[in-house]
């Protein structure tokens, strides 16, 4: 396994709860992922990452984590993680989790301790607890899952929790939770991880005095970063990718300083347009943020937190943010699916590392017709029901069969799966050789034999085309509503949707050299 594996990796997110379900109760497990660990391998990655698999209380989908050293029992047992993470090497395929600083659970013995000790212990001084303004909380500051972001205790005080109410901040003031999370990367890093997603990585400090909110890319943050680099660095080629959605490109180029993080998630490629111009630009903006200093890019088109590919693309307007999910917009889903299978291929394409969420491969749409009484993501009750949340993204995996579970597990999976993806199974997809599971294995064997963390030289077209040329291979995108010439090239290696005598289609993607 090579030194700095990651700067050209392939890492594919399991969403642990909805992957594959070994126990027939309905919700994704370790068992279920180490029986598909061939379909991994076979895919062509080089890394998993994880989604929290901690013991929690499911408030936020695994991340209001209970305790940081153990594995939620719906999941398996630390000996069945264990055995994973070496099945997992035995196939070259690395293990990347998720370390959730900013807050813990309610439910975490430290929390639990701080409640029974009362305003001014130390207990206390591990989380965020203040006294407040008259009969109201310390501040008017708002939870980013909507609602306030104090919850008072019985003894009158109130704590800060930048997410739901049973997610407590953490005081990262405080030496005890630093040398606590020292020991966590620790236990983890000795039972063969390597890598560590880190999440909501810019918002650990906040200045509880501000009339305004204070809690994004305070500097001392970047102190607690080089003290997890210095850890990471005493093993051998492990790594970190920052969660920080920060469109100020200088403030993010310092986490990637070379004592801090070594990658980040790209999130201004995630959330741009459908466009030539937008995306081009979101490209260069990438790589000059990061070549100068040296840190590898990342490219991701999707995660659990976001609209699907192919419902995005599909909407009039394909833009993302936060903010607004357009829940409810209109999607035109054969042209989202076009569109998704060109910007794997552009994705694919560019120097760095890439990400793929699962389903990704297999072309899932964001289901949006999930009954109310099945919701369980936080921004959906706290949002009265304006914000329909991300449940829709985390829908359990199709593997096989005509009719729901789809092979997930012979248990009713925790979140309804829609009938039609009786024609998006794995097993549906498998031997097609025009579906977008052979276009990912297809892609992502060529990405492996032909790019590494080389340069990227875009060439000369017309506006609503990019095309750029890496060592071994031309990238050509059509984002015209017309065919287009493609530069000459000696053999075609790979399109997202075949060729129209000889000319590249509106909305596709075609590999040439």
């Amino acid at each position: 396994m090579a030194d700095e594996w990651w700067r050209g990796a392939a890492i594919y997110q399991v969403y642990l709860r909805s992957f594959a379900d070994g126990n027939d109760d309905g919700i994704g497990d370790l068992a279920g992922l180490r029986a598909k660990l061939p379909y991994l391998a076979e895919l062509g990655i080089d890394a998993i990452w994880l989604n929290p698999w901690y013991p929690s209380p499911m408030a936020d989908g695994g991340y209001d984590v209970a305790d940081y050293r153990a594995i939620d029992p719906a999941f398996g047992t630390l000996a069945e993680a264990e055995a994973y993470i070496a099945e997992a090497h035995a196939l070259n395929i690395r293990t990347i989790i998720d370390i959730v600083p900013n807050h813990g659970s309610i439910e975490q013995d430290w929390f639990v301790q701080a409640l029974r000790a009362g305003p001014g212990s130390p207990e206390r001084d591990r989380f965020l607890f203040r006294p407040g303004r008259g009969d109201g909380p310390p501040n008017d500051w708002q939870s980013i899952f909507n609602g306030p972001a104090w919850t008072q205790v019985a003894d009158g005080e109130w704590y800060l929790h930048l997410f739901a109410p049973e997610q407590p901040d953490f005081n990262w003031r405080n030496p005890e939770v630093v040398q606590e999370f020292h020991d966590i990367l620790r236990f983890w890093l000795d039972r063969g991880v390597d890598g560590i997603r880190i999440d909501s990585a810019a918002v650990l400090f906040k200045d509880l005095d501000s009339v305004e909110e204070s809690y994004t890319d305070h500097d001392d943050v970047h102190e607690v970063y080089r003290g997890w680099r210095r850890i990471a660095d005493s093993y051998a080629d492990r790594f970190f990718v920052g969660e920080m959605w920060m469109p100020d490109q200088e403030r993010f180029a310092l986490y990637l300083r070379p004592d801090e993080l070594q990658t980040a998630f790209n999130f201004d490629f995630l959330s741009r347009p459908w466009e030539a111009a937008e995306l081009k630009a979101s490209v260069d903006l990438t790589l000059a943020t990061h070549v100068p200093i040296g840190a590898p890019p990342t490219w991701v088109l999707s995660n659990h937190d976001v609209t699907r590919p192919v419902t995005k693309y599909g909407r009039p307007d394909t833009s993302f943010s936060h903010q607004d999910r357009k829940h409810g917009m209109p999607s035109d889903l054969v042209l989202g699916e076009r569109r998704a299978r060109a910007a794997a291929l552009l994705a694919m394409a560019l120097p760095g590392g890439l990400y793929v969420y699962q389903g990704e491969e297999l072309g899932l749409p964001e289901v949006e017709d999930l009954p109310d009484d099945v919701l369980q993501d936080p921004i959906f009750t706290r949002s009265g029901g304006t914000d329909r949340g991300r449940d829709g993204c985390r829908v359990p995996l199709p593997w096989s069969g005509q009719e729901p579970p789809f092979g997930f597990g012979a248990g009713t999976p925790w979140l309804p799966q829609p009938a039609d993806w009786k024609n998006l199974t794995v097993e549906s997809q498998y031997d097609d050789k025009n579906s977008m599971l052979t276009l990912y294995r297809t892609g992502l064997r060529l990405r492996r034999e032909l790019l590494g963390d080389g340069t990227l030289t875009w060439l000369d077209t017309a506006p609503d085309v990019l095309a750029f040329r890496r060592e071994n291979l031309t990238c050509v995108t059509n984002f015209g509503t017309a065919s287009t010439e493609l530069p000459p090239y000696r053999e075609v290696l790979l399109t997202s949707i075949p060729l129209e005598h000889g000319q590249l289609p509106s909305d596709a993607t075609a590999w040439i050299r």
